[in-house]
């Protein structure tokens, strides 16, 4: 997609599901690369995608956006879910990289609003969303819709 200074920002594909998992578990997040290969396979065929930032090693960072239609706007809107930067990566410029692409990815597909889904427990990510132009609206409540087995 996008190429700056050795950095390459593209769609995230199945075979990037093992450097994703290392990339995640640094974040404090275990999925197996399987079922991770699976489910960025999906973004293929759904409104989204899943970007990721490249070096010369493993994915230096990942975003994942989502579009959604609502009641009270016009065009769709883009959720980021995912936003993440490698601990050794961070404060190079890489997140805002991967924050233009995705916008861009978002307008094309003709989204109007793109949204920053923060948890409480991200607080360095919270920084990032205001340093970048998001304004907090608010909370999300969040309640499965199956039982845990």
């Amino acid at each position: 997609m996008a190429s700056r200074y050795g950095l390459e920002i593209r769609a995230a594909t199945g075979a990037d599901a093992l450097g994703l998992s290392e990339l995640l578990r640094a974040a404090g997040q275990r999925l197996d690369p399987d079922r991770l290969s699976q489910r960025i396979e999906a973004f293929r065929h759904g409104t989204g995608s899943a970007l990721l930032a490249l070096e010369w090693g493993p994915p230096s960072g990942l975003i994942v956006w989502h579009a959604y239609r609502s009641l009270d706007a016009d065009l769709p809107t883009a959720l980021i879910t995912t936003l993440l930067v490698g601990p050794d990566e961070r404060r190079r410029g890489i997140g805002r990289l991967l924050l233009k692409a995705a916008s861009q990815a978002a307008r094309a597909s003709g989204c109007g609003t793109i949204q920053l889904l923060i948890g409480p427990e991200q607080p360095e990510l919270a920084a990032f969303g205001a340093a970048t132009g998001f304004s907090d609206i608010g909370s999300l409540w969040v309640r499965p819709l199956r039982k845990k087995t």
